[in-house]
């Protein structure tokens, strides 16, 4: 994995500001440690850091190649898992190849293809090709968004980047908030509105999209979206099909010149992959590194939940024995668990998913001590319908999004002249109501697999995007590349059809995928009820984060006091009742770091608001 930047412009010479794009280039140094890369034109310009992963010296970027009287030069972020298979295509069209690098593969494919090249890709990618001859900057973004890629129209052109602090390296970009800057943070944060990049000007080519800018300006298109069909085969015809494109995701996804792990929560999604990998791993005579993540006496403090029925680490000895594997546990304190709120605002650029950002930005940094890159569950949920507001049908018919039930309350903390200038419910729900709608329903579907298709469409284009955001950056900040098998477009359109009936066989969560994947987990794992991503529930973990918020009220300097009202941060610190903010993740400790993330994101990049 690696980062990008760069600008098009046909109003400056952009080689006269050469060090603005070194800034650029620098703020990006996480992404990719290993190698840098430059290509400086007149009206182009393209960054490159590397985190070397596949053919190390003869992967380097920007790669230019020359065919016929064009000329091309790319810079990528991202992992193809056909690149063989695309690369055998273009040598029976006469291409040559001097390396194994997929993006010399990507680079090829585009000058035979132009931007029909995306379809080909089975990966996770976000990419800028530019066409020296015609003068016109190709952009694309892998079907899923695992991999992100943020813009700008700056006066001089347009300017993109892998992350937004990247972007704001450049003089004509300002650290700026508005009014739905506000709203995007108060009312759907750590959730954003696809598209948009909460600072002032900045936005985010979505999912599936792809884009020409040339002397003309931006014209973005969609590339790939869902379909809806009907679903022919038979049960048995399913979870055998399912078990293929979960399998043969997995295995796509081993090719490494450096070593490789997985994340291992005991739970059914991580435990899946870990098996396969191990399958194969054994095969080659090499053992598996696994990793967890607990917290300083979370055996002493864990309560039973709805949410949370039991705590990950029997299960993770299980799974570790059964697949002997090399386990790695991370087990993080108070102190540190609190300190690394602020880095995950680094990381991120945004406020976000508090401790749950903050614990996997240290799970990635102990990771990257042994490997560079690693295999993790996210999307599976969102895929086959793990979360429970799938299965309980109170929720699932609950008209809006049923992880943020929460306007009203998040409303409230609005200092009054800001509140004023926001309609809460309808800001909220008319992004909720455009997704629903965009949802692709096949014309014979009953009621319940109807909503169940608007379910997975809010799922893939918000919940699944704030844990990817999550997982991209966290990761990234620490220079390793993790991999998400379940993320593979070819399941997400296959499962996007199955009916509900399938999905929950044995009135189950994820029925289909634990009846498909049965042979692979002892039955302990295999039928464990769902637990969330593990989170502290050490109470001096409140007392911390309690700590700092008193700090930010008591110091009239604050600027999260600008926006939010001191009266409802007093009244959040004494409330005894656990108001979600966020999904079963976020509740009143992660609240409480929420706002003390949004005050040092404030100060950190002086966000000043017009």
């Amino acid at each position: 994995m690696c980062g990008i930047c760069g600008q098009i412009s046909f109003c400056r010479n952009l080689e006269e500001y050469k060090d603005y794009f070194f800034n650029m280039q620098n703020a990006l140094l996480r992404r990719g440690p290993d190698q840098h890369g430059e290509y400086f034109s007149p009206e182009a310009v393209l960054m490159h850091r590397r985190l070397a992963v596949i053919d190390i010296e003869r992967g380097k970027q920007p790669m230019t190649y020359a065919v016929g009287n064009e000329t091309f030069t790319i810079c990528y972020n991202g992992e193809l898992y056909n690149t063989l298979e695309i690369r055998n295509r273009l040598e029976s069209r006469g291409y040559n190849f001097f390396s194994t690098s997929d993006t010399e593969v990507v680079l090829k494919a585009y000058c035979e293809y132009r931007e029909e090249c995306v379809d080909l890709f089975n990966g996770i990618f976000a990419f800028g090709v530019w066409e020296h001859s015609r003068k016109r900057l190709f952009l694309a973004r892998d079907r899923m968004g695992v991999k992100p890629l943020f813009f700008s129209m700056a006066e001089s052109g347009l300017v993109f980047a892998s992350e937004i602090k990247a972007l704001l390296e450049h003089p004509e970009i300002d650290a700026v908030m508005d009014i739905n800057s506000l709203a995007e943070i108060m009312l759907l944060g750590p959730g954003r509105t696809p598209g948009c990049g909460v600072f002032k000007g900045v936005e985010e080519l979505k999912a599936g999209e792809c884009a020409f800018f040339d002397s003309d300006g931006l014209a973005i298109k969609k590339y790939w979206e869902l379909k809806a069909k009907e679903h022919t085969d038979d049960f048995e015809t399913t979870a055998e099909t399912v078990r293929f494109l979960v399998t043969d995701s997995i295995r796509k996804q081993l090719v490494s010149d450096v070593p490789l792990g997985t994340f291992l929560s005991g739970g059914l999604d991580s435990s899946i992959i870990s098996s396969v990998v191990n399958e194969t791993f054994r095969r080659e005579g090499k053992v598996l590194h696994t990793f967890s993540v607990d917290y300083e006496d979370n055996d002493k403090f864990f309560r039973t939940s709805r949410f949370q029925p039991n705590s990950d680490a029997e299960y993770i000895r299980l799974m570790s024995d059964y697949l002997d594997s090399k386990h790695h546990r991370l087990v993080i304190g108070t102190d540190d668990l609190t300190d690394a709120l602020f880095s995950a605002v680094d990381a991120r650029d945004l406020p976000g998913m508090a401790d749950v950002d903050s614990s996997m930005l240290l799970l990635c940094k102990s990771i990257r001590e042994q490997v560079t890159v690693a295999l993790s569950g996210e999307c599976a949920d969102e895929i086959f319908g793990g979360y429970p507001w799938y299965r309980n049908k109170e929720i699932r018919d609950t008209d809006g999004f049923p992880w943020a039930q929460s306007t009203k309350y998040r409303f409230a903390f609005l200092e009054a002249e800001f509140a004023s200038m926001i309609n809460p419910d309808d800001f909220v729900y008319s992004r909720y109501k455009n997704t629903v709608l965009s949802a692709p329903k096949f014309c014979n579907a009953n009621t319940d697999d109807a909503r169940m298709s608007e379910m997975m469409k809010l799922n893939l284009d918000w919940f699944m995007q704030t844990l990817l955001d999550r997982k991209d950056r966290m990761s990234m900040y620490s220079s390793l590349e993790v991999r998400v098998p379940f993320c593979d477009h070819r399941i997400v359109e296959y499962l996007y059809n199955v009916p509900w009936e399938m999905k929950d066989h044995n009135n189950c969560e994820k029925g289909l995928l634990r009846y498909a994947m049965r042979d692979y987990l002892p039955d302990e794992v295999l039928y464990r009820k769902k637990s969330p991503y593990p989170k502290t529930h050490n109470p001096s973990y409140r007392n911390a984060v309690s700590e700092l918020l008193r700090g930010i009220i008591a110091d009239n300097s604050s600027p999260l006091l600008d926006f939010i009202r001191k009266d409802k941060l007093n009244e959040l610190l004494l409330t005894d009742k656990s108001e979600p903010w966020y999904g079963q993740l976020m509740t009143t400790p992660q609240t409480i770091a929420y706002f003390v993330q949004f005050n040092y994101w404030l100060r950190k990049f002086n966000v000043r608001f017009e």
